[in-house]
């Protein structure tokens, strides 16, 4: 069965860095598109970022693109984001999601249980 993990997350002052990781069992990551997703009180889960195989091709939400990097290591089935220069805007749980397309954003797959990332001065 498909199952995520997420960690990594925490408190950080703006313009620090933060490194999310997100340990997957069930499925490739040679074969599947992996994407993370934040999620704030009140509001809609929102795709941050997504990488698509097989060559590892990836997109961003306009408000991260240059901040924060989505990489994968399919050995070890683990993805990562590395989100540098944070924000206050950047608190949120982060999820990451197997089932997504990477360009409408659009999902139907599996989740994990989140992580909190709280950005704050």
């Amino acid at each position: 069965q498909v199952k995520l993990v997420e960690s990594g997350g925490g408190v950080a002052r703006p313009g620090e860095s933060l490194t999310l990781s997100c340990a997957g069992s069930g499925f490739s990551l040679n074969y599947n598109i992996v994407a993370w997703f934040r999620q704030v009180p009140g509001k809609e889960r929102e795709g941050v970022a997504c990488i698509k195989p097989p060559r590892g091709e990836t997109n961003y939400a306009p408000s991260v693109k240059g901040r924060f990097t989505i990489s994968r290591d399919a050995a070890a089935g683990s993805v990562f984001l590395q989100m540098n220069s944070l924000k206050s805007d950047d608190t949120a749980v982060y999820y990451c999601t197997t089932g997504v397309d990477c360009y409408s954003w659009k999902h139907w797959g599996y989740w994990g249980q989140g992580t909190q990332v709280t950005v704050s001065s």
